[in-house]
């Protein structure tokens, strides 16, 4: 994984590639897990020595991807884990991937650290926009300091309902 600093961005969004589904396994915390299996049931999840995560599909993708000819969809929505809601940010309370003058960000009475994956196909390098910096980051923020937990800009916009159990 590769990280820009946030004020190298002029602009993100969600192009429901699904590439973040595919490539990355998802850490659960306990309360996720549980929230996960008694939504869906046990066998959505896949345990290891320390940890939880979402199974995977034969494909290596997330179990709750759902594709179709054009765009990619997290069936989960409003039962996403923190780590599902928060990519491609990392917001951190410390510098970690380098150039920490263009990763900080003053927010909540508090210096923040954020950076993007640059896997993330939603990324458009430049001057930070007004509304990236004003309505995206601030939510993000929001949702990494656990102050929000409802996602408006920072998922796609478009989604279908959360699924019954038989994914």
């Amino acid at each position: 994984m590769r990280f820009v600093p946030w004020s190298l961005v002029s602009s993100w969004h969600c192009s429901q590639c699904g590439l973040c589904c595919i490539q990355y396994d998802v850490v659960l915390k306990f309360p996720e897990w549980l929230r996960i299996v008694k939504n869906f049931g046990v066998e959505y999840t896949a345990p290891s020595i320390s940890c939880f995560f979402l199974r995977r599909k034969a494909n290596g993708s997330c179990v709750f991807l759902l594709k179709t000819p054009r765009d990619s969809y997290c069936s989960l929505q409003d039962l996403k884990p923190q780590a599902c809601k928060m990519w491609p940010f990392k917001i951190l309370d410390k510098p970690k991937y380098g150039k920490a003058k263009h990763a900080a960000y003053d927010s909540w009475k508090q210096r923040l650290y954020i950076y993007l994956d640059q896997a993330c196909t939603g990324i458009r390098y430049g001057i930070p926009t007004k509304d990236f910096s004003h309505s995206v980051l601030p939510e993000f923020v929001e949702l990494a300091l656990g102050v929000r937990r409802k996602q408006h800009r920072s998922t796609s916009m478009l989604h279908p309902p959360i699924l019954g159990g038989n994914l």
